[in-house]
């Protein structure tokens, strides 16, 4: 196996593990919440509260990973994971104790994302990283359908705990390719206004409405399909097929990016507003509406973190981890405000008024996605006069 198969093979295990706790949960919270006894919003203060901690923990973990390399931090978060998801199943026996064993699983999810960036920075050929890139965030999804066979295969037979038992035995066993590097990254630090922060900002605070809206698809589809009346061992799958069309359309995005000069960003916002109908048509009764809504939310609507991360350590190759850690902030706390805000919405008016809030926030994520990539253009070209003038 050569090297760069090796890093995108690690990448897609580790970031698959990191995020699988708090989607398994999403998936389960129907038969959870019977047993706990907490409703749709506080499914999502749960959810906001992981990506909260996420959110906070981003730029110190994109340091430690640029330090200790992409070895030792992706260890350590599988081996969170494993440990973390082992204690859900022994000890969540109340609502308080579920929130506290997830909250201690966010940092692992941030150390895989970030060590996952870095190792495909370093390991991949520039003419490969798009795709390895849509490889890599085709893990959320990945993630998102094994908890979605999770709910028939496991939940509704023998039981929701075993679920995260099973887990757990998959994060250790991913230790296996996990990615073997153990040194720290000499870092490179860039000249002044080298790195556009302002752009990248306003890029992480459209990611941030971006993934609050998208965030909802994997957590509360399936709970929104059930009170319409469709059984949970169907939303189960629905929520399956809608992560099936996910992975594909990040390997697709990954595999254009390497044929594109540029644009990335634009795609981006076309992908976020064509998600927005998507999440629209969630708000619509009907089979046809729920399988088309989901089809474009997850295959458009939450397809576009593998191509923004591409972007984003294309423009810092000197310091990868850290440069998305920047971005990865914004997305985080969008899934810190969304899921609280959707459960909110959900609880107190109604599902299809929750899905038409995302849908109108999609939209205007997609906004600031194209004055985030005016900003990088206009920095460019002021870099480019610069040095001119300077030669």
């Amino acid at each position: 196996m050569t090297k760069a198969t090796r890093a995108a093979v690690g990448a897609v295990t580790t970031t698959t593990v990191a995020v699988l706790p708090v989607f398994l949960t999403g998936a389960l919270a129907v038969q959870i919440s019977a047993e706990l006894g907490f409703d749709p919003a506080g499914l999502g203060l749960v959810v906001a509260l992981y990506f909260g901690i996420s959110a906070l923990a981003s730029l110190p973990c994109g340091w430690l990973v640029e330090r200790f390399g992409s070895g030792p931090t992706s260890r350590a978060a599988v081996i969170g994971v494993a440990v973390t998801m082992t204690a859900v199943a022994a000890f969540a026996y109340s609502y308080a104790s579920l929130i506290a064993v997830l909250l201690c699983s966010a940092w692992c999810n941030v150390l895989g994302q970030l060590s996952s960036n870095l190792t495909l920075a370093r390991y991949v050929p520039a003419t490969r990283l798009g795709l390895s890139f849509g490889i890599k965030q085709s893990a959320i999804p990945l993630a998102t359908l094994l908890s979605g066979v999770a709910v028939p295969a496991v939940a509704l037979t023998v039981g929701w705990r075993w679920a995260y038992v099973i887990g757990a035995a998959l994060a250790l066993a991913a230790l296996l390719v996990a990615p073997q590097d153990t040194a720290g990254r000499e870092r490179t630090v860039p000249a002044p206004g080298e790195r556009a922060t302002a752009a990248l900002s306003v890029i992480g605070f459209a990611g941030a409405l971006a993934a609050a809206s998208a965030n909802a698809l994997g957590i509360f589809l399936v709970a929104s399909a059930v009170e319409r009346g469709i059984s949970p061992g169907i939303a189960g799958l629905t929520l399956t097929m809608g992560s099936v069309v996910g992975l594909t359309l990040r390997l697709t995005h990954g595999w254009l990016a390497d044929r594109r000069s540029g644009g990335h960003i634009a795609v981006v916002a076309g992908s976020l507003l064509l998600g927005a109908g998507g999440l629209a048509l969630l708000a619509v009764p009907g089979t046809p509406a729920l399988v088309i809504g989901t089809i474009l939310g997850f295959g458009l609507g939450w397809a576009w973190p593998g191509l923004l991360q591409f972007a984003v350590v294309r423009l810092n190759p000197s310091a990868p981890a850290a440069a998305t850690s920047i971005v990865q902030a914004g997305v985080y706390a969008g899934g810190f405000i969304g899921p609280v805000g959707f459960g909110f919405i959900a609880t107190h008016a109604s599902f299809p008024t929750a899905w038409i809030t995302g849908a109108v926030t999609m939209v205007v994520a997609a906004a600031l996605m194209v004055l985030g990539r005016r900003m990088l253009v206009a920095h460019r070209s002021a870099r480019e006069a610069a040095a001119a003038r300077a030669g």
